[in-house]
């Protein structure tokens, strides 16, 4: 099947944009060109707004009850085209097209969930303290809203944004990445062939400095919500302060994985492989920073190294894949940087560590172990399929260690000691914890990190709070 053709949503149309520029789309697993993504001039930007504040006009009026009808039609929609929309994913990120297929449901539940959670959207009574008075706080959508996300999660990067807009009452202008924009283009069809009105949705694409700093010059966002890096998120908010835009920023992490001797290490091991490999190590939930407790450090990394052996690196549309490409050839030579500078300050190469020859952007699944803690890859996110491993002797150490750096998104631990999970809930500074799993997130569950991992949260009912104000008002009934 061919890739689709790359247009824009302004104000109910399908578009190019209006002075011709565009950029090409590469397919990552064999560097070819499949398409062609337009960008919006500063002209489409300022349609785009005032179309974003029309629609929200309309459709903060309509009842949740009709706001959930058209999302859920929208998500049977996504249904019926699930196919399609599953491998163009793997087209233009290159994940297999089974972690394709996954993310493409959860973008269809948390659409779904939203629409109905939308229905309980509450507020209160406030008993006075005076005769006759009666205090009222209510939930009403917060306005216009903006949007950028990062090329990692084409589907779920977008709906966590738009679902949780569209059912708070918000229309919302969303820029997904220029590198996997088929994705979103096919939420934003699937959206408008349900009956949603023109300008509720609006979807662009350009330069990215470019159309941030148009869009956020503007007065009619009071919204954004942005996923991507820590330097671009800190940016994004000095702009957004000038025109008092509320934020939800979620950044950059760098995942601390704490395995205990008591814990079941073979297990562990697996999922340990499982979840770093995972979209390439391409997440920001990765783990990524492996502690091993002493007693069990030989055992762990012969059970780790044997599944970084088994993974089957290819095009994610060929059967049996379990790792594709990196999203582009920048990417190599970072990953080569990060094995280059922790085998130079002592750690040992285990398996992996090079580009693999071939068509794509592909790199070997690589395992390093007695990384010192000076090491760049110890310190920086890696975002990529680089697992580097130490050793630690107590708790004390480990929680100084997981804790050290500015990040605080997700922690993840391994042990059968109730005691060492209840100190671990305590003292990890990290918005999510797994324990003896890498489960962080349903979208149900609010997510979200501490420090320079950003603030805010996304999913759960923390998510539709994210688009709404509370406005008072107090009444003399007699």
């Amino acid at each position: 099947m061919p890739y689709p053709e790359l247009k824009m949503l302004i104000a109910g149309e399908w578009v190019l944009g209006s002075d011709g520029a565009s950029e090409p789309v590469i397919c990552p697993a064999d560097g070819t060109e499949i398409g062609q993504v337009p960008h919006a001039s500063p002209v489409d930007l300022d349609l785009a707004l005032q179309s974003s504040l029309d629609g929200f006009n309309l459709w903060r009026k309509m009842t949740p009850h009709s706001r959930q009808a058209i999302l859920e039609k929208a998500a049977r929609l996504l249904e019926d085209r699930f196919e399609v929309n599953s491998a163009n994913l793997t087209r233009e990120m290159g994940k297999p097209l089974a972690e394709a297929k996954i993310e493409m449901q959860v973008a269809i539940d948390l659409l779904r969930w939203y629409a109905e959670e939308a229905k309980r959207i509450y507020g209160r009574i406030i008993p006075s303290r005076f005769p006759g008075m009666q205090h009222e706080a209510r939930k009403l959508p917060i306005g216009p809203a903006l949007a950028f996300v990062a090329w990692n999660f084409p589907a779920t990067n977008v709906m966590r944004k738009v679902a949780g807009a569209l059912a708070a009452g918000c229309s919302i202008t969303i820029k997904p990445s220029e590198e996997t924009p088929a994705t979103a283009i096919a939420i934003g069809a699937a959206l408008m062939d349900a009956g949603l009105p023109a300008g509720v949705l609006n979807i662009v694409f350009g330069v990215p400095a470019q159309v941030s700093e148009h869009l956020l010059g503007s007065t009619i966002p009071r919204k954004l919500s942005f996923t991507g890096s820590v330097p671009v998120g800190i940016h994004l908010q000095q702009l957004a302060a000038k025109n008092m835009i509320r934020c939800t920023m979620e950044l950059g992490g760098h995942s601390p994985v704490m395995v205990f001797k008591d814990a079941d290490i073979d297990a562990a091991a697996q999922l340990c492989a499982m979840g770093k490999f995972r979209n390439a190590g391409q997440v920001c939930i990765s783990p990524t920073r492996f502690f091993i407790e002493e007693p069990v450090r030989d055992q762990f990394l012969a059970a780790f190294r044997k599944h970084v052996e088994a993974v089957n690196t290819g095009n994610g549309l060929d059967a049996g894949v379990t790792m594709g490409p990196l999203v582009a050839e920048r990417r190599i030579d970072i990953m080569n940087g990060f094995v280059a500078d922790a085998v130079k300050k002592g750690a040992e190469l285990v398996v992996g560590g090079g580009r693999i020859q071939s068509p794509g952007s592909f790199y070997q699944p690589t395992l390093l172990s007695d990384v010192p803690d000076t090491a760049r890859i110890m310190t920086e996110e890696p975002f990529g399929p680089i697992a580097p491993t130490a050793v630690f002797t107590n708790i004390d150490e480990v929680i100084a260690r997981a804790n050290c750096l500015p990040f605080g998104l997700a922690a993840y631990a391994f042990t059968s000691n109730p005691k060492t999970v209840g100190i671990l809930k305590t003292e990890i500074e990290s918005g999510m914890l797994a324990v003896n799993s890498l489960h962080v997130h349903s979208v149900e569950t609010p997510f979200g990190g501490l420090k320079f991992s950003g603030y805010g949260h996304e999913g759960g009912i923390e998510g539709l709070e994210a688009f709404l104000a509370t406005r008072y008002s107090s009444e003399i009934y007699n």
